[in-house]
């Protein structure tokens, strides 16, 4: 069965007039469409137009041109729907320092409209592990604990979209792994993830698919596999027995360099060498192999390969 567009933007621009003679485009002709229930991944450096993209879904920034769906709403006409069809997790940690998280929550959900018999508190602070918390004060929460109450927040009206705006910034690593089983297990739920985020390893891992802007351009858009898969260049580490320099060996599609340890590392072209090659090239040199890494690139390869940043 084919999925239906959580989200479908099309030619959408945003141009930020500074004064009569010049301005700044934040988002240039922008079109992707993001799939119902899949985890998708907005990565972008400083200034490409992420905070943008998700303003605008959001409602809180008017787009200069373009089209733009939210849970099959359009939201010029229909803004209403939009608001209530998505929710936003943002980077700043705001929250009422003297209220629990079910008062907060509570009251959320009382200015979305959502009527008493409609709320799902319980279940929405089962779903982010602070019903142990429901009655604390917030300024007792620890930062993962926050980070999870603004997720908590951001679903009181039940949003079949959430957006995380870097949810784990400044997140120790035992608390961000935390938040993200709590994100899968909503995803598992039926919930479309936006997110954005500066980890792109955390990308890697958590997106399904994934969407790279730079200066407001769409440089990429593909499976998080079929991105990995456009890495051109691979390496390879041999621990040798005696230590040479191989730094200044020629041959096409092979780069070589010295490490510390009697260690060689080679990058190669995938498409040209196949790795036995390359080990017979060191073995012949004189050297006993003692042990072999390799390493097939990430994200981050990907990153500044389209990014150039």
């Amino acid at each position: 069965m084919t999925k239906k567009n959580a989200v479908s933007v099309n030619r959408l621009t945003k141009i930020y007039a500074k004064n009569s003679t010049n301005s700044i485009v934040a988002l240039n002709k922008l079109n992707l469409e993001v799939k119902e229930g899949e985890i998708f991944g907005l990565l972008g450096p400083n200034g490409a137009g992420k905070t943008t993209f998700i303003n605008i879904l959001s409602g809180t920034v008017i787009k200069t041109k373009g089209n733009v769906n939210v849970w099959g709403f359009d939201v010029d006409k229909n803004p209403r729907q939009v608001r209530a069809s998505i929710g936003i997790v943002p980077q700043e940690v705001n929250l009422d320092a003297f209220f629990s998280p079910r008062k907060l929550l509570e009251l959320q959900a009382g200015l979305y409209g959502v009527s008493k018999r409609n709320r799902i508190t319980d279940t929405i602070l089962k779903m982010v592990s602070l019903e142990n918390q429901a009655e604390s004060y917030s300024r007792t929460l620890s930062g993962g604990m926050k980070r999870r109450l603004l997720i908590a927040k951001a679903m009181v009206h039940q949003p079949p979209i959430l957006v995380l705006d870097e949810p784990t910034a400044g997140v120790d690593v035992e608390l961000r792994q935390n938040l993200w089983k709590n994100v899968k297990n909503l995803n598992k739920e039926g919930v479309t993830i936006i997110l954005t985020t500066h980890y792109l390893f955390e990308a890697q891992e958590m997106s399904d698919r994934i969407a790279i802007l730079n200066k407001g351009n769409l440089v990429a858009l593909d499976t998080t596999k079929n991105l990995l898969d456009k890495i051109e260049t691979k390496k390879i580490v041999f621990k040798v027995n005696k230590s040479i320099d191989l730094s200044k060996k020629e041959i096409s599609g092979l780069f070589f360099s010295s490490k510390s340890n009697n260690e060689i590392m080679v990058g190669y072209k995938k498409n040209k060498h196949k790795i036995e090659n390359i080990i017979n090239i060191v073995k012949n040199e004189g050297v006993e192999i003692i042990d072999i890494s390799t390493n097939d690139g990430n994200l981050e390869d990907i990153f500044i390969q389209l990014t150039k940043n």
